[in-house]
């Protein structure tokens, strides 16, 4: 009989088969957990630049939470999304949105740490600079988290247009306690607050809103009315109130609208469904339809803009930073691989053509980081006229810049990372997918152009003294001051060519940052920027930076150490 004896080479390849391996992984870099603000010298740079250093030890201790536990929260949050209970199981309506905890947690850290309160309960130099590093660092665990915190924030600013309904909803807002559950405001420690502008019909043209306020007894300032319509996006309609537009006899005016009436009970006030987004997947974003819904009236009739305008302004910053920090994350992450991997016998971030890329998204992330915190610093100032001037131009033109820029860098950076930066396991996607909608929300860009355009038709004096204020970074570098000079000669196509505002806008951008870079940053970064940014040929596309450029310089300053 045969003997069952297997040659040597046989038992290793069943030994081999046995382990289920068919390699080792290798050449893979893995996503260290870092703090987000310890490691972060640039983020570090501009917030001592603009006087927040005091806030230093508190953003280092949120700096490790975020990069640690706070990004899992994220990812959790982003993969269950919330669900939308129309009514409970004995058909009573209900109009509940249900979050994952992942989402309470991270609403809980926020409001703990006063994201959504700290300009207003902290009232000294830097707490807006403060307060952007700490939307900075929330914003690259989660986005979609941010948008509540983002409206609580802002609705401080209107709410004071009503100051007896500001003595009742002021100190709930302020508080520092967060609670998700939906009952009455006056039996909660904090509360959050949305807003809802837009119809079907109108989208941002918010004077074509059909819904319609009526007066309950008096037609004045804080009084009760009755509102009768639908909003075609309300985001986080779990906030315990939010301010919504609605024409009077008067005209377009705004509103106070609780989730609970003042007795009570349920607010006529129903969601009919929650929006499929294309990002933005931890946060509900709703339809929504007043039935003769309680509010209180903010200001007066017909000012309704005028009383929201301020709240509008305040999101429309928080685009902006929250923009930068998708921006600074996608880098870190582009960074983090490229620094690790290796490619033709040499690591990636070695590589000519890569570090030039890198040194570009840098140098991209930088700006829109400085001109974010220039606003911050403003925002701290806006008692001297020309720092109030700087927010109404900086505001519109950053969202319009910053927003607008931030899905082609995270593109890019994906790109750096290659194709397992597609791949959803990866955090790229994620981003990418979240970046739009601060480019479209609160104004998309043609909408900041068109809003700049009549600010100035408006008062034309306010161009001229930004453009003072531009002048005051003169006589530096050449390249700066004829860009600037060139822009000056053509400034009136800001209200003569409407079709050519995008262009004009572009150019107003890259003077803001360069601006900003010349008078408070590292005088090598303004240089890079300067010489590379501010050219006729200066190409749109990432990684075109000039040969002559210190790259390691760029991208040493941008890692996270």
């Amino acid at each position: 009989m045969p003997q069952n004896n297997p040659d040597k080479n046989t038992v290793n390849c069943l030994n081999f088969l046995n382990t289920y391996q068919t390699h080792e992984v290798s050449n893979q870099p893995e996503w260290p957990r870092v703090n987000l603000f310890s490691n972060d010298q640039i983020l570090q740079f501009w917030l001592k630049t603009f006087n927040g250093n005091w806030g230093t030890q508190r953003l280092s201790i949120m700096g490790k939470f975020y990069g640690n536990e706070g990004v899992e929260l994220g990812e959790q949050a982003n993969q269950l999304p919330p669900k939308l209970q129309t009514h409970d199981r004995n058909g009573n309506r209900i109009d509940v949105v249900e979050y994952n905890s992942s989402y309470h947690q991270l609403m809980h850290y926020a409001i703990e740490h006063k994201i959504h309160a700290l300009p207003w309960t902290d009232d000294k130099q830097g707490s807006h600079a403060v307060r952007a590093a700490m939307e900075f660092l929330h914003m690259q665990a989660d986005a979609g988290s941010g948008c509540p915190l983002t409206m609580t924030f802002a609705a401080a600013a209107t709410l004071k247009h009503c100051p007896s309904l500001a003595n009742i909803w002021l100190p709930l807002l302020l508080s520092n306690s967060y609670d998700g559950s939906d009952r009455p405001y006056f039996e909660k420690q904090g509360i959050t607050i949305g807003m809802a502008m837009t119809e079907k019909q109108g989208g941002s043209d918010v004077r074509r809103n059909t819904t319609f306020a009526s007066p309950i007894n008096k037609r004045e300032n804080g009084a009760a009315y009755l509102l009768v319509g639908h909003k075609w996006f309300c985001s986080a309609p779990m906030s315990d109130a939010f301010f919504v537009l609605a024409q009077t006899d008067s005209g377009l005016s705004c509103f106070l609208l609780p989730r609970w009436t003042p007795e009570g009970e349920k607010n006529r006030f129903q969601i009919q469904r929650l929006k499929n987004k294309l990002g933005n997947h931890s946060n509900a974003s709703s339809e929504i339809e007043y039935r003769g819904a309680f509010a209180w009236l903010i200001g007066e009739e017909g000012a309704g803009v005028k009383s929201i305008i301020d709240m509008v302004s305040l999101t429309r910053f928080d685009c902006m930073v929250g923009s930068s920090a998708l921006m600074r994350s996608a880098l870190s992450h582009a960074l983090n691989f490229t620094t690790q991997r290796h490619v033709f016998k040499s690591v990636l971030s070695k590589t000519p053509l890569m570090k030039n890329v890198l040194a570009d998204l840098a140098l991209e992330s930088e700006a829109a980081t400085a001109l974010s915190f220039r606003v911050a610093h403003a925002l701290d100032k806006q008692d001297i006229p020309t720092e109030k001037t700087f927010i109404r131009f900086a505001t519109a033109v950053g969202k319009y810049w910053i927003c607008k820029r931030a899905p082609h860098f995270i593109y890019e950076a994906m790109e750096c990372i290659g194709g397992i930066g597609y791949i959803e396991d990866n955090y790229l996607p994620r981003l990418y997918r979240e970046a739009p909608v601060n480019a479209i929300w609160e104004g998309s860009g043609n909408i900041q152009c068109l809003d700049l355009m009549r600010a100035i038709m408006k008062q034309p004096q306010d161009l001229d003294n930004l453009l003072t204020l531009l002048k005051g970074a003169s006589g530096r570098y050449d390249n700066f001051d004829l860009f600037l000079s060139e822009f000056i000669d053509n400034k009136e196509l800001i209200t003569q060519k409407e079709g050519q505002l995008r262009s004009v806008i572009d150019k107003l951008a890259k003077l803001l940052i360069a601006n900003t870079l010349i008078i408070y940053g590292e005088p090598k970064v303004a240089e890079i920027y300067c010489m590379e940014k501010l050219t006729s040929s200066c190409s749109n596309s990432i990684g075109t930076l000039s040969e002559s450029v210190d790259f390691d310089f760029l991208i040493e300053r941008a890692l996270l150490i």
